[in-house]
């Protein structure tokens, strides 16, 4: 299963991550949230990163011209739309980067309903807890309502996904729906403050999940 880690503001411990095999780094765009990289990670400092990792970066709402000029001076390898983007604009988009569609649900959303015009629109979706305003809520998702889901399109999974979630998610991974998981998407509980990551804890949940 893959692994993505969001919220990184440490170029060090990008690196970390990369030599523990995470799969994806998520870095966060939208200045409202305290894990913004704006002004913790230059585009320079971003180059200097190396390793297999890919670097998503985490959208709300910006101009399509801003963030493909951000594509371009952090060399993005995949977006994250996290806000109230539409299908044509995940498409123009999706038409030089991958695109991650986000959706933030509760208990009785019309999920297939919800994601069908983005079904073409967008390379993968991601599943999140709604809360107020936009961006990760560290809320628990409840699982349990994509079960019954038909979800033509590979996702991740997100929400408040914490040390000790490792048996569940491996449950998880055996319900019909879940053939279409990529990875699963681990952030706030992982932290020492916001942005910062406890690496021990990050390590523990890799080597659970995939042991």
């Amino acid at each position: 299963m893959r692994i993505k880690v969001c919220g990184m503001t440490i170029p060090e411990q990008v690196t970390t991550l990369d030599e523990m095999g995470v799969d994806l780094a998520g870095f966060i765009f939208y200045p409202k949230s305290p894990r913004y990289i704006g002004n913790k990670i230059s585009p320079e400092k971003m180059k200097q990163v190396k390793g297999r990792i890919a670097k998503v970066g985490v959208f709300v709402n910006m101009p399509y011209e801003e963030l493909m000029r951000t594509v371009e001076s952090y060399r993005l390898d995949m977006v994250q739309l996290h806000g109230d983007e539409n299908p044509v604009f995940c498409e123009k988009v999706a038409n030089y980067v991958t695109v991650i569609k986000a959706f933030r649900l509760s208990d009785n959303d019309p999920i297939e309903w919800m994601v069908r015009s983005f079904h073409d629109a967008s390379d993968m979706f991601m599943f999140d807890t709604l809360g107020a305003g936009y961006g990760g809520t560290g809320k628990k998702f409840d699982w349990n309502v994509l079960k019954k889901a038909t979800i033509d399109k590979i996702f991740f999974l997100s929400g408040g996904i914490e040390p000790d979630d490792e048996e569940k998610l491996k449950e998880f991974a055996k319900e019909r729906v879940a053939q279409k998981l990529f990875a699963v998407d681990i952030n706030s509980k992982f932290e020492i403050s916001a942005g910062v990551k406890d690496m021990v804890r990050v390590r523990k949940f890799v080597e659970g999940l995939r042991g």
